[in-house]
């Protein structure tokens, strides 16, 4: 998987070998990042055997590696998965999600998959009690889509985004880890997909 049109890269030289460490919840074992100095600023990733393999720039800091790297393994799970829900399992898990978070108080009348929401992952109209996610979403980790619908019915409690609205969300644990997956998508939908270089 890869953030630029090429599936998959070969050609890479690595200039520092590589970092393995077992993965969260997977059936591989271990990472392998691979660094290139041809490589300046697509971020790649496939599995080889019992391992996952993901290849970035040489430039790249350790904190930006550990991040792309969180970001490649949850996107291969969610393509690897690829279980779509539904509009009725997605309003049955809102469901689940308020009387889990919330204490059953957010009660969407409808909860549904929308495609001409291209700038946002979610959107509610709490005067309608309506909740509608971007098909975006679709195929991404659960944790991720968990999140966008407990932000989603958190608005049906307090429609703005003020401290009573983040104190709701610090009920969900993997609220931190969900922003920083999406944060990683729209950072990789930014970069300029160059054409891949001879021999890669």
């Amino acid at each position: 998987m890869s953030v630029d049109p090429s599936p998959r890269f070969t050609g890479d030289t690595p200039q520092r070998s590589t970092k393995s460490r077992p993965l969260r919840g997977s059936g591989t074992s271990a990472v392998e990042v691979r660094r290139s100095t041809r490589r300046s600023r697509t971020v790649s990733a496939y599995r080889e055997g019992d391992r996952t393999i993901v290849l970035i720039p040489a430039r790249m800091s350790e904190a930006e590696e550990r991040r792309w790297v969180t970001v490649m393994l949850d996107k291969l799970a969610a393509q690897e998965s690829k279980r779509i829900l539904g509009d009725s399992e997605l309003a049955e898990r809102a469901e689940r999600l308020s009387a889990q978070y919330f204490d059953g108080r957010a009660r969407p009348t409808s909860v549904r998959w929308v495609t001409n929401q291209n700038t946002r992952w979610g959107s509610c109209t709490p005067a309608e009690g309506s909740i509608r996610l971007s098909h975006r979403l679709q195929g991404m980790p659960e944790y991720v889509v968990d999140y966008v619908l407990v932000h989603e019915l958190a608005h049906l409690l307090v429609p703005g985004h003020g401290p009573r609205f983040w104190r709701l969300l610090e009920a969900y644990p993997r609220t931190e880890r969900a922003r920083g997956y999406l944060e990683g998508v729209v950072a990789a939908d930014r970069l300029p997909h160059l054409p891949a270089a001879r021999g890669e």
